[in-house]
């Protein structure tokens, strides 16, 4: 059962491996290799471990174990490493995870491409008065879209000539780029451990996260799902989709909260012996909190 488990995991890895999948309008997303699975973070949980003897249930269990509890150090044991064509503004954002290996298309040793990310239409749209940083939900009617698609493409078209022009003219690359815009096309290769690359995800597949580095996200994240299972299904349990209390929040759940503890462990069916024992103890110090 679990040599089957282990070779359709591999085959599916491998139909991954070299397959571009689009992003925005002209970017995309390629996974070029994945060193180690989920059985790699078990073996360095375990540092001992053998192949084989353990089950499948157990090392799932582990796996959760250590997530829960933020040992980290046995998921950076796993490394992905994608090929990814992106816009320079979305490269801007993705830099600052720094936990990576980049190494970048270099516009002073080849020409830059006449690639430029154009928004769609329905990603056209007001400033947020909530959100400083992103835009609204609000759209703008279909004139003033059309007309700021315009205003893109001339000046991306613009800028792109003159760069020409001024590589014609024999001014050094590295002085020519200048003048483009953060919309131009860029490359790089990013190798990243998986612990690191969670952070990354946890981050850039949030709502908040601007639109076109999210759309990178769920490319990848589909990705890792594929490739670590019993990792990713941790990940989205304990941290992708819940959040933490500080002390003062605790303190206010304290004084609304009724606590009846249910004697019966049939009303936590839905989590293990060892998180329900968890559970409890979280459960008894919110209770103590003055």
């Amino acid at each position: 059962m679990f040599i089957i488990i282990c070779n359709n995991l591999k085959k599916d890895i491998d139909e991954l491996i070299g397959r571009e999948y689009p992003c925005l309008d002209k970017g995309f997303v390629r996974l070029v290799d994945v060193m180690g699975d989920d059985s790699s973070i078990v073996q360095a949980a375990r540092v001992s471990y053998g192949k084989g003897t353990k089950s499948v249930n157990e090392d799932r269990g582990l796996i959760r174990y250590l997530m829960r509890h933020r040992h980290t150090t046995p998921f950076e044991m796993v490394e992905f490493k994608f090929h990814v064509k992106l816009p320079i503004f979305v490269a801007r954002q993705w830099i600052r995870h720094r936990t990576a290996n980049v190494n970048e298309y270099s516009g002073r040793y080849s020409e830059m491409k006449d690639d430029f990310y154009l928004p769609a239409a329905d990603q056209i749209r007001l400033q947020s008065e909530i959100n400083k940083q992103g835009r609204s939900d609000d759209l703008l009617d279909e004139t003033a879209v059309n007309e700021i698609i315009e205003i893109l493409k001339k000046n991306q078209n613009q800028s792109f000539g003159d760069y020409k022009k001024m590589l014609d003219i024999g001014l050094a690359r590295e002085i020519a780029r200048i003048s483009l815009p953060v919309a131009n096309y860029t490359e790089w290769y990013w190798k990243i451990d998986l612990q690191n690359l969670f952070h990354f995800l946890k981050l850039r597949l949030d709502e908040h996260a601007q639109y076109e580095i999210r759309v990178y996200s769920q490319i990848i994240a589909n990705m890792v799902r594929t490739a670590v299972p019993l990792a990713w299904e941790a990940f989205e349990d304990y941290q992708l989709d819940s959040f933490y209390f500080s002390k003062q929040e605790l303190k206010a759940l304290r004084k609304i909260i009724n606590f009846v503890i249910p004697e019966n462990e049939d009303s936590f069916n839905n989590l293990s012996k060892r998180e329900l024992t968890e559970f409890l103890i979280k459960l008894k110090k919110i209770e103590n909190i003055l």
